[in-house]
């Protein structure tokens, strides 16, 4: 099966609903296929406090439906389906989806997102959205006054710890080896901070928790072998993000961490006519109102090109 469309978008989420709002109203007729997880990670999340528009916040997968909606108002064809390859030295673009369906779109704007990296426990997914979390700064609010723990040893790891800091009565940091990566100023603000409590060589060995979310950790210390229970409410994992960018390897051009390269001050990617928005090319914010904004940015880029090219 063959399809030729004018603008294409692979993934969704607030960036590339966002992305096909405008470009639906910019008349591009847009074909956007959802991904793995159609909404993106605020599918995980219980509730979004800090997205404009939601006094009383809102229910994360339930923002994703309004966006979806809004989108498909304005007539975006939004369809089910992973790229799973693509051909970008051609023009039209070439995008397979799951394998079988073959696209050629003028334009194509690539929302797929990054996936935090979890360590792997049986609570992660217990208590995600339960205590459990990737994002301090999307859910930290809900943990003031409260005993916190964060996993990580780089820059991340730090921001998070001192971010929460702010709001939490203690923080726990647990650092798998006997140093930080992260760096020095951050080191130093971390260990000067009252509230903020380093366990070095440690490994956090099991999330506790009950029906109503994280009781607690148990961690284990790698050197002496030793075990320790803290209680506490909120478990934050800060070893980093995986963009999800394994299919345009060779193709476009990316960092050392494989997040798409964009031009400075647009989503135009290393290819003419192949835009780039939201977590796959953030490695500083990563939040949605920033990735909602940045889809806004690829449907102009897109539309903008097109024209150029006698295309719209």
């Amino acid at each position: 099966m063959s399809e030729k469309i004018k603008c294409l978008i692979i993934g969704s989420g607030p960036a590339g609903y966002t992305a096909a709002i405008y470009a639906s109203r910019a008349g591009l007729h847009p074909v956007m296929y959802q991904g793995g997880q159609p909404g993106g990670q605020l599918t995980t999340t219980t509730e979004v406090d800090n997205f404009p528009g939601y006094p009383n916040g809102i229910d994360g997968p339930a923002m994703m439906v309004d966006l979806e909606n809004q989108a498909k108002r304005f007539g975006t064809d939004v369809r089910y389906g992973m790229a799973t390859k693509v051909d970008f030295s051609v023009s039209p673009k070439k995008v397979w989806i799951d394998d079988t369906t073959e696209i050629e779109a003028d334009a194509v704007i690539i929302a797929t997102g990054a996936s935090a990296k979890w360590l792997g426990l049986e609570g992660e997914t217990k208590f995600n959205g339960l205590g459990v979390s990737a994002c301090a700064v999307c859910d930290g609010f809900f943990y003031r006054n409260q005993t916190v723990a964060v996993v990580g040893a780089g820059d991340t790891a730090a921001e998070e710890a001192s971010y929460l800091a702010n709001l939490c009565t203690k923080v726990h940091l647990i650092v798998r080896r006997g140093e930080m990566r992260a760096s020095l100023i951050m080191q130093e603000r971390v260990k000067n901070n009252p509230k903020i409590e380093i366990h070095w060589n440690s490994e956090t060995e099991e999330i506790l928790g009950d029906a109503n979310g994280v009781t607690g950790i148990r961690i284990v210390n790698n050197v002496t072998k030793e075990k320790e229970e803290i209680a506490l409410t909120g478990f934050f994992v800060a070893i980093g993000h995986q963009p999800n960018t394994s299919i345009f390897k060779g193709t476009l051009e990316m960092d050392a961490q494989e997040y798409l390269i964009t031009e400075k001050g647009s989503s135009r990617t290393s290819i003419e006519g192949v835009f780039a928005c939201g977590d796959v090319q953030d490695t500083i914010y990563r939040q949605a109102v920033t990735a909602a904004g940045s889809g806004c940015m690829a449907a102009l880029d897109a539309e903008r090109w097109l024209a150029a090219n006698n295309l719209h």
